[in-house]
């Protein structure tokens, strides 16, 4: 029978070294059927680039095959990966988005 008055105590360590998330790029893939117009508004609805970086990111994804167009966590790289994928679906454009680790 358990005595009365008496106090069970429960000791809680709290774990502070927690790891920064692993950062992933997302790479857009140069292909002959994607307009330079929606690569351009993708970068700027998707990604709140600026008209003029968005323009130069369009270009150098044209002129060098691919470019890595955000260095993000990597639920945030998928997830704006799925959003210009569907865009691009739904234009009815063969993008190709990658994700990879930095």
């Amino acid at each position: 029978m358990p005595q009365p008055n008496t106090v069970e105590r429960t000791r809680i360590e709290i774990k502070t070294d927690l790891t920064q998330p692993t950062d992933y790029s997302v790479i857009y893939v140069n292909d002959e059927m994607t307009t330079f117009d929606f690569v351009m508004s993708s970068l700027l609805e998707v990604f709140s680039y600026s008209i003029s970086d968005a323009d130069i990111m369009t270009h150098t994804i044209h002129d060098q095959g691919h470019a890595v167009v955000a260095v993000l966590p990597y639920e945030m790289a998928e997830q704006k990966t799925l959003e210009v994928l569907t865009l691009a679906k739904l234009s009815g454009y063969p993008l190709v988005v990658k994700v990879e680790p930095v």
